[in-house]
């Protein structure tokens, strides 16, 4: 496929086919994703890919359990609502794979140079340990899209991270960042219409 091309028929797919995804086709699409830019060029990431579906379950009731533990509006769709959010942040074990970010610590040239601690860096700076691990994300769901899987991002799990980071070795100073479902679409799903950012596109001239 094209660049554009593939940029344009890339949506978040949540429904699957059974199969498998071979273990070759998710290398490459890990080696994509590797490609993007990061901070200091220093690639603070990792994946974990995760198929086992008895796993899968566990992690999914662990989210599910934590959605369950929050207030709730008194409010007459609470309800609908939060079997919204949960199916949203728990599909992902109906999907042949799941591939799970890992964002490792980076060191900033910058503390070679100032009083000021990689936190505090960290943060005037944008967190761009977090943005890199976003291109690595995006490089990732362009090549499952180029390879004719669906993808879909997700951050609504990270309200179990740390029983998951648990249930998935993952341990300090290492940090679970996000998920990717995959697989064969169950249908041909296309994009949403999205806004042509372009049109309003601020300038100083």
């Amino acid at each position: 496929m094209e660049f554009k091309a593939v940029i344009e028929k890339r949506t978040s797919v949540r429904s699957f086919l059974p199969d498998p995804v071979p273990l070759a086709d998710i290398r490459e699409m890990v080696r994509i994703a590797g490609l993007a830019p990061s901070v200091n060029n220093f690639q603070p990431w990792s994946f974990v890919y995760i198929a086992n579906k008895a796993l899968l379950a566990d992690m999914a009731r662990v989210v599910a359990e934590a959605l369950r533990k929050f207030p709730l509006k008194p409010s007459k769709t609470t309800t609908n609502v939060m079997n919204q959010v949960e199916w949203y942040s728990t599909f992902f074990k109906d999907a042949p794979a799941v591939l799970a970010l890992v964002l490792h610590p980076y060191e900033s040239v910058w503390e070679k140079g100032v009083e000021i601690d990689h936190e505090e860096i960290n943060r005037m700076r944008n967190y761009p340990d977090i943005q890199s691990a976003g291109a690595c994300i995006e490089n990732l769901l362009l090549a499952a899209t180029d390879m004719g899987y669906g993808a879909c991002w997700l951050s609504g799990p990270m309200v179990a991270r740390l029983q998951l980071e648990t249930m998935l070795g993952i341990a300090e100073p290492d940090k679970l960042l996000s998920f990717v479902s995959l697989g064969k679409p169950s249908k041909d799903f296309q994009p949403r219409e999205k806004p042509n950012l372009a049109e309003n596109l601020k300038m100083f001239l």
